[in-house]
């Protein structure tokens, strides 16, 4: 097969020496690979992110608001606790190691998560800010990845391009945020504000200044808006309606033995479900990562509660089971909700001056960026593409590279693909599977539930030379097929 046609002009900056590794996007999972790398000396890597700093969810930084998972799942401890890079070390470095003590957190807050990354995004040498990857192809007369990227300017215009080359790319682009699409054009027009939860804070004082506030979404970042809404209306004059689609606000799955998984034990034993029970399983799952903490409930009812003290009830509607039909704009100062409730069969409409979208986030397409890679790329039966047990996108036999995904695995390993908790491991297995080597061995076992009759054991993470590199995924795609 011919390489594609080179899109970019003869003269541009390239990297001649083939890379080891490159990564695309640099959030916290591809940060945590990064500094995992960093002691690996042998190995060539660079990592670009089009954002010209890292930020991590900036307009969910609600004051207060924690981490769903302990410190302990930082971008490194659990592979490496003697790593430069942990949360502990980043306290130490700034003296903070004594405060952090007495303070006795075990879930610490969002914002110091999100300084603590920033404190390593700044320090680990390798990662390249405001640069755009373009595309992705495979040059077979190289056999190398070509990587083209767009360099930007303070701006975000496009200031230089660029191209490098590599035996392996790591994808890390993350979410985007996801707006049901009965919502989609109330979203895109600016006279009513119809915010995403992502977009929060920025739109926090115009949000709060509005008469009547609707949330949609039962899930973390839908209480927590709601609570911090509550929190800064007035008694008796709350104005806020809270609906969600569930059939209640439910608390996260949370207990000792649920959490397990959350392991790398569940994560291999999900993956080597046939396909259509990993389908079934996905969205019965909801509550182990959909739900709300129980901590967040209790705050809501505290202050719900708090403003029945006096007599009466808060101006706070909070009701599940609630889909949004359609949506409209009421003149131009208003939006007009479509309501069903599923249980009872009934339909309703809700009149409001600004609406919330807490509901959640999709995978971010990569389909244009890998467009010259399609022909290469292994599917399943409903499109997706295959991933093998060490987070490689199962390719073409004439293809000798690997191509790494983070958080685009859910559909082949489960419910664990995004959560922090697993970032660490899955970033070990990848370097041990690129490096052909165990630089961070795996643990052998992590639960102490028995997942199946036949629990699968941890798999062997050395790579295989490329020559017998895709008979190994032969063999996946047969077990992924059931």
């Amino acid at each position: 097969m011919n390489a594609a046609p080179d899109p970019h002009p003869a003269g541009q900056p390239t990297t001649e020496a083939p890379r080891d590794l490159v990564g695309i996007g640099i959030g916290p999972f591809n940060l945590s690979l990064a500094a995992l790398t960093h002691p690996l000396t042998e190995l060539d890597t660079a990592f670009y992110e089009q954002r010209p700093a890292f930020h991590w969810h900036p307009g969910l930084l609600i004051e207060g608001a924690t981490l769903q998972v302990p410190f302990l799942a930082d971008l490194v401890t659990l592979a490496d606790p003697a790593s430069h890079w942990t949360f502990l070390n980043y306290l130490k470095t700034r003296e903070r190691l004594f405060p952090f003590y007495f303070a006795e957190r075990f879930h610490i807050q969002r914002a110091e998560y999100d300084a603590y990354c920033r404190w390593v995004s700044e320090n680990l040498p390798g990662l390249h800010f405001s640069h755009q990857v373009d595309a992705v192809r495979w040059n077979p007369e190289r056999t190398l990845f070509e990587v083209d990227f767009t360099q930007l300017d303070a701006d975000g215009e496009a200031e230089a391009l660029g191209r490098t080359y590599t035996k392996n790319v790591a994808l890390g682009v993350g979410t985007e945020p996801f707006v049901p699409e009965p919502l989609r054009p109330l979203a895109e027009a600016p006279t009513v504000p119809v915010i995403h939860s992502a977009d929060y804070l920025d739109h926090r004082e115009r949000l709060l200044a509005a008469d009547h506030i609707t949330v949609i979404g039962s899930g973390q970042s839908g209480a927590e808006i709601f609570l911090d809404l509550l929190r800064h209306r007035p008694a008796g004059h709350e104005k806020i309606h809270w609906l969600a689609r569930t059939e209640a606000f439910a608390p996260m799955e949370y207990s000792k033995l649920g959490l397990e998984h959350f392991t790398p034990d569940y994560t291999r034993y999900f993956h080597g479900l046939p396909e259509r029970e990993r389908d079934r399983l996905v969205p019965d799952q909801w509550q182990l990562h959909k739900g709300i903490d129980a901590d967040t409930i209790a705050a809501i009812h505290e202050e719900l509660y708090q403003r029945t003290l006096h007599g009466g009830w808060p101006d706070a509607t909070l009701t599940p089971g609630v889909s949004v039909r359609t949506a409209g704009r009421v003149a131009t100062t208003k939006v007009e909700l479509h309501l069903e409730h599923r249980q009872q069969g009934t339909r309703s409409r809700l009149t409001t001056d600004a609406v919330i979208l807490a509901t959640g986030y999709k995978e971010r397409p990569i389909d244009r960026m890998l467009a010259g890679l399609d022909p290469y790329i292994r599917r399943d039966s409903t499109e997706r593409p295959r991933i093998d047990e060490n987070f490689r996108l199962v390719l073409d036999d004439s293809v000798a590279g690997n191509i790494y995904v983070q958080n685009a695995e859910r559909h082949t390993h489960g419910v664990g693909a995004p959560d922090l908790g697993l970032a660490a491991w899955r970033s070990a297995t990848i370097l041990n599977s690129l490096t052909g080597k165990d630089p961070y061995p795996q643990p052998q076992r992590t639960a102490f539930t028995s997942f199946g009759l036949h629990p699968a054991g941890p798999h062997d993470h050395r790579a295989p030379h490329p020559a017998h590199n895709r008979a190994g995924e032969r063999g996946t795609m047969v077990k992924l097929q059931g």
